[in-house]
């Protein structure tokens, strides 16, 4: 799948996947304790590079962000402090943020790149080297005893 498209992966249940990934609905500001924001991306391929950039305004990518890489997986982890000063009014997010994204092939870990600019992450994943497949017919072996007396 080297050099592919990227699919655009759609959820069976958009309105559900989206009403969880946000405040409940009716209850500003409430989230479960344990729940981490969603990050938004957008995964793009080209040039033997597959590249995934996080929206994470405001982070210390020295602090803050995580990223982990393993088989076809990407995970981005990022914690938000909020600051200590007193607000009349605030919409930004603060806690635990998090996105896995699945690439379509096994990546090589030893060479992704991260770099952070501007309150944007940026991932760089190299694709890995296409394998060639091979076709190979298997014989099948009768096995066990034919009946006494059947015709072969």
């Amino acid at each position: 799948m080297t050099g592919g498209k990227v699919e655009r992966r759609r959820s069976l249940f958009p309105d559900f996947d989206s009403w969880f990934s946000r405040e409940f609905p009716g209850l500003p500001g409430w989230r479960p304790a344990t729940a981490a924001h969603s990050i938004p991306v957008e995964v793009t391929s080209g040039d033997g590079v597959y590249v995934l950039r996080a929206e994470l305004p405001g982070m210390d990518p020295d602090n803050d962000i995580t990223i982990t890489a393993a088989d076809d997986l990407i995970t981005v982890s990022a914690e938000h402090s909020e600051s200590t000063e007193d607000k009349d009014h605030s919409e930004f997010r603060y806690g635990s943020f998090r996105r896995t994204v699945r690439l379509p092939a096994v990546i090589t870990t030893d060479d992704v790149e991260a770099s952070y600019a501007d309150g944007i992450l940026t991932i760089r994943v190299p694709m890995p080297d296409e394998r060639i497949a091979s076709v190979r017919t298997i014989p099948v072996k009768r096995t066990g005893k034919t009946a006494e007396g059947a015709a072969s």
